[in-house]
């Protein structure tokens, strides 16, 4: 038997694509940190940059689809408008950015909050995709799962 047989083949990504993931894994995180506080202090504003224009969500409870940008954005309008107003936040566990398209999934857990009391309401599991467009990543999918 030769050497060269028992060779294990290794594939490595090169410096440069490790390099560009981890700056997306980093843009993805820092953008969902943004809708968080942008959840907590009911604007409006700076949640629609975050989202696709043609974003989908399927709700945690009631598996509800919010399809659109602007669909959404009039959910997160009455929300905000509510006397017993939540606050959800989202913290990713994972993000995993692809090295054939410009999309990337976000894996985690969100909380949901009385926004006055801090009182929990309901938790669960949740995922996202992200999808680079014009040069900044935004959600085109989101699905989450009330677990507790």
């Amino acid at each position: 038997m030769h050497a060269a047989s028992h060779r294990v083949r290794t594939t490595h990504k090169p410096q440069g694509v490790a390099m560009n993931q981890s700056a997306t894994e980093l843009s993805i995180r820092t953008r969902r940190a943004d809708f968080n506080r942008a959840i907590a202090e009911g604007d409006i504003g700076a949640i629609s940059p975050i989202l696709g224009r043609d974003v989908v969500m399927v709700t945690g409870s009631d598996s509800a689809v919010v399809s659109g940008r602007n669909a959404q954005l009039r959910a997160w309008r009455r929300e905000f408008a509510s006397p017993v107003r939540a606050v959800y936040v989202r913290t990713p566990s994972r993000v995993v950015v692809s090295t054939v398209e410009p999309v990337a999934m976000e894996t985690g857990h969100w909380q949901g909050f009385e926004a006055l009391s801090g009182k929990a309401l309901a938790s669960g599991d949740y995922s996202a995709k992200w999808r680079e467009v014009l040069g900044e990543w935004v959600i085109v999918a989101e699905i989450y799962a009330t677990l507790g």
